[in-house]
């Protein structure tokens, strides 16, 4: 049978399209599956809760959420991967509960998520997000920021109405993830003015700013049906540890990725200054390539014309990024955190399909495309 071939982001090398049957089209109907279920559980929830907002601040939600257009209008926007909710949904049925039960921690975790989108997008100056442009673009900076602040309320009450002290347990680990993807979000704002990163920092910044979110979305829906902090606590070893290799394989996609795909312009990252894992690890590399490359970083963090760089200039940086090694040591990253989240998985007694399914969903994180 022969088949057309694509690129595979984490590699870089061409490798053969899922064929239209066979073990691997199921794992990837699969995953779609279980992708689709958790935005249409959640969705209902979701839309109850943002709808609580006072005007134009409910409006202003929906157009970032997709459910609207810039003018008003009802849209079928791209709302999302739903890997989040997903995971908490699965996260129920790992402590042996019905996957509903997972809903307000899937909402609440969304939520929070969200929140954190509005205002990277404003502080960091994304103009696109899912192919429209960016709630502060669009509506201003100000209701970019209070949306955000109303989604992080909105989520800490889905929570809390529940009334349960499993309630109280899951938003003390939802407030807690929350802090730690703020230090985060600080953190990457205050590397973009280092002119040196260390590794380990990176990784640290990374934990927080991603780790720390899908953690808690592989244990909140557990943590509401009842599992003990030791299963919750092993979870969330399972969703940290995805979410470094999530973030490894966001950071290629920020360098490489296909504006189509990423609806972000090319180079994002390097036009954002940004020190992602990609530039970290070429820095700490040795030879000319990383020398060349530090030099020009130099450079740029001083320059008064860095917004006006041609493309060319850009693709220069990413090109010795590559040369160095950065390109292939974030890959393999990315494979080395995949491997230990799935192995956090043998520690939780659950049954053999939802561990093959937040298997499942740990592959699909990593040979993303987008």
């Amino acid at each position: 049978m022969s088949s057309s071939t694509s690129t595979g982001i984490i590699r870089g090398e061409t490798v053969p399209t899922v064929p239209s049957a066979g073990p691997a089209a199921t794992e990837a109907a699969d995953v779609t599956a279980l992708l689709e279920r958790g935005r249409t559980m959640a969705q209902p929830v979701l839309r109850a809760a943002v709808d609580r907002l006072a005007p134009p601040m409910d409006t202003v939600a929906a157009y970032h959420f997709g459910w609207i257009d810039a003018e008003g209008r009802p849209s079928d926007g791209d709302g999302g991967k739903a890997v989040r909710p997903a995971l908490a949904l699965l996260s129920a049925e790992a402590a042996g509960s019905t996957p509903e039960v997972g809903i307000p921690g899937a909402v609440a975790v969304e939520l929070v998520h969200n929140f954190s989108l509005l205002h990277d997008d404003l502080m960091d100056g994304d103009e696109q997000r899912r192919h429209r442009d960016t709630v502060w673009k669009v509506h201003g900076p100000a209701q970019a920021i209070l949306v955000g602040d109303a989604l992080f309320a909105l989520a800490n009450e889905v929570l809390l109405e529940l009334g349960t002290v499993e309630a109280g347990r899951a938003t003390r680990r939802l407030t807690t993830a929350t802090r730690k993807l703020i230090d985060g979000q600080a953190q990457d704002i205050s590397y973009e003015h280092r002119e040196r990163v260390t590794v380990e920092e990176c990784l640290e910044m990374e934990g927080n700013k991603t780790g720390a979110l899908l953690a808690c979305a592989v244990s909140i829906g557990a943590v509401l049906g009842g599992a003990d902090d030791a299963t919750a606590d092993t979870l969330e070893e399972y969703g940290y540890h995805l979410g470094l290799a999530f973030q490894a394989v966001d950071d290629l996609l920020g360098i490489w990725g296909d504006p189509e795909s990423t609806g972000k312009q090319t180079w994002s990252d390097l036009r954002q200054r940004k020190k992602s894992l990609p530039v970290v690890a070429a820095l700490a590399a040795s030879g000319p390539a990383a020398e060349r490359l530090g030099e020009l970083l130099a450079a740029d963090a001083k320059s008064n014309d860095f917004e006006n760089f041609s493309e060319e200039e850009f693709a220069t940086r990413a090109a010795l990024i590559e040369e160095a090694g950065g390109r292939e040591w974030t890959a393999q990253e990315a494979r080395r955190q995949h491997t230990i989240a799935v192995e956090a998985l043998n520690r939780v007694d659950m049954p053999d399909r939802v561990r093959a399914q937040l298997v499942e969903l740990a592959d699909f994180v990593v040979v993303r495309k987008r």
